[in-house]
């Protein structure tokens, strides 16, 4: 870490915040411990740190480095908040409203602030708060969607449902693309047995979110008990092929296979939940029926003595164990099971025809009546998802759009692998490059660094700290130039964009005929311009500017190279961030005709 050292404390916190823009979480942290141990007055790197370990999800130490912030300066909205959020991970809802409490006094007008105050009442099943919040929340902005519906899961937690389908149409006649809205108001039809009501409202909320699983298994008892067999088993299919492990999926299914005949498939999909959950005596005594109707069984005796073992007085399963005892010749067995049952008669007649699967009934997943066992479950307690404003997971920045570019291809130690991706960048200068520095650490080609854990962060470090000495000890500027390029490879890794782009001009200084120090010093340049738009919806000067020397760089890189696809490519980015558009698509198409195989280039182009 020695070479951390060497920076100011306003040097550290820009790169750390570089770090933390990049989601590279770990890296952040160096910095920001580094400027805690040089000043540990200032609040900004308690808080940032904070902000990094919230994404580590270390939301206890996330709220310890914010209450030492608060301690330094309680009068930062920012630091209230991200605390808030930390306390809510932790379920610890009356803290929360205490910071939410704390920062609405300094920032009334914060709807972040009073929507996630009214989440944590909720929690806290405080309903009268709530309602009472919301009506200031409503009448302050009374366009706002997601008021209404929280407003809505508070009356339905009166049982007042009446109130809450109100609130819900009109949160859904302000934003009727909001999935959980359509969601909600299906419950409620459900609950009415309304089956047709809540499929189409499910169907609207599936429309909006494609792979939310709870809205395939709702919209399958809708459906199911409209007699859509075939529409239920598609749900079905379809919510495990989401989430494979899912326990209501694989139990229903196979309830639902099992009373179409499809015996050995329910048999699999109770193989399936029993996996998940080896005890669940519902699944254990519909696998004895089906493996009995089928044929095993050795394997239905087994199910059904694991529940009698746990239910001594289950008639019915000892009378079809001792069935399959006598169909297996096991005639001493058999008599002691109908002996046992024998004796249960005298008192009580307890059989019937079996039940075939009833649709109009539901049991709780918590519900082990086994005289229930051809019900559909349902989970014990379904409510709405609770959507906490949050500006602090992910990237810290203002989101303003959902689809961004593909970022450029720079010079890296390594790329983030991936299982589908079958194409490798290669470069020929780079190529050339390793070949005529061969005692160096190879430089690849990527759009995507992985982020550093805490052993990658120590190694590039020491790599900086090496390079550096060997930069020292050379007295040739011919020599010196392809260390500078790899420092500055290693710098643009950690995030310390400044030194990156100081050793790239310096490489230019030396040998200005290689398109490499060009090509990193630009990307590195953007990276900064990302940086810098964070919150900005409008495009500065200054901005611009930087802009204009990064086109200047590519530009020369090309003169240099006019056969990289990547250059192109990356041209074309910037002249798509300047909104030169007719440019951007033809840098573009000569990235592609150059390397037909460029997914990134097509993709950008269909952007712009």
């Amino acid at each position: 870490m020695a070479a951390l050292a060497q920076y100011n404390t306003d040097r550290l916190l820009i790169i750390g915040r570089n770090a933390l823009y990049f989601e590279d979480y770990v890296l952040s942290m160096q910095y920001f411990n580094q400027a805690i141990n040089s000043k540990p007055y200032l609040y900004e790197p308690w808080f940032y740190r904070a902000v990094a370990k919230y994404n580590l999800d270390d939301f206890t130490g996330a709220e310890a480095d914010c209450s030492q912030a608060i301690s330094i300066n309680p009068f930062i909205t920012n630091i209230y908040e991200l605390r808030g959020l930390a306390r809510i991970q932790q379920k610890k809802y009356d803290d929360a409203i205490n910071d939410y409490d704390k920062a609405l006094k300094y920032d009334p007008e914060n709807q972040s602030l009073w929507h996630n105050r009214v989440l944590c009442r909720i929690q806290n099943k405080d309903y009268d708060h709530a309602l009472t919040e919301l009506d200031t929340m409503l009448t302050r902005w009374k366009k706002y969607a997601r008021g209404y519906a929280m407003q809505a899961e508070v009356y339905m937690h009166k049982k007042d449902t009446a109130l809450a389908v109100k609130s819900l149409n009109k949160s859904i006649d302000i934003d009727p693309y909001e999935s959980a809205t359509w969601q909600a108001l299906a419950m409620i039809n459900l609950s009415k047995k309304k089956w047709k009501d809540a499929e189409k409202e499910l169907d609207r909320a599936i429309h909006l979110q494609p792979k939310n699983v709870n809205n395939y298994l709702n919209r399958a008892l809708a459906r199911v008990n409209q007699n859509n067999l075939r529409g239920t088993m598609a749900d079905y299919d379809m919510a495990l092929d989401i989430d494979p492990n899912n326990f209501l999926g694989h139990y229903n299914r196979g309830l639902l296979r099992a009373q179409v005949g499809d015996d050995n498939q329910a048999i699999i999909d109770f193989d399936f939940v029993l996996h998940l959950e080896p005890d669940n005596v519902m699944a254990l005594y519909n696998r004895a029926l089906l493996l009995d109707k089928t044929g095993d069984l050795r394997g239905a005796i087994r199910d059904y003595s694991k529940l009698i073992n746990t239910f001594p007085n289950f008639w019915v399963g000892l009378q079809s164990r001792a069935s399959c005892y006598r169909r297996l010749g096991m005639t001493k067995q058999a008599e002691m099971d109908e002996f046992r049952v024998y004796k249960a008669q005298l008192y009580k007649s307890l059989y019937g025809k079996q039940p075939r699967l009833n649709k109009s009934q539901l049991r709780k997943k918590s519900d082990i009546d086994l005289e229930k066992y051809n019900q559909l479950t349902v989970a014990d307690e379904q409510e709405m998802e609770h959507q906490y404003k949050n500006d602090y997971r992910g990237r810290v920045q203002n989101r303003q759009t959902d689809i961004d570019q593909m970022p450029m291809y720079e010079l890296a130690y390594e790329r983030k692998k991936s299982d589908v991706e079958s194409y490798v960048p290669y470069d020929r200068m780079v190529d050339l490059f390793n070949s005529s520095t061969p005692d160096g650490r190879p430089l690849s080609i990527t759009t995507s660094i992985p982020a550093l854990d805490e052993r990658a962060t120590r190694t590039y470090f020491d790599l900086i700290a090496s390079l550096s000495a060997e930069l020292t000890l050379t007295t040739s500027e011919q020599k010196a130039a392809p260390i500078l390029l790899r420092r500055a490879v290693a710098y643009s890794t950690v995030q310390n964009l400044q030194d990156a782009i100081e050793d790239l001009t310096s490489y230019i200084a030396i040998d200005s005929l290689s398109a490499l120090p060009y090509w990193q010093r630009a990307v590195c340049k953007m990276k900064q311009i990302d940086i810098l738009s964070m919150g900005d919806t409008k495009r500065s000067e200054a901005i611009d500017m930087k802009l204009v020397t990064i086109i200047d760089d590519l530009c020369r890189a090309i003169d240099i190279c006019p056969q990289s696809a990547y250059l192109y490519y990356n041209r074309a980015n910037a002249h798509a961030r300047r909104d030169d558009l007719s440019r951007a698509i033809d840098d573009y198409t000569k990235a592609i005709a150059i390397d037909a195989n460029l997914a990134e280039a097509y993709y950008n182009r269909g952007l712009v």
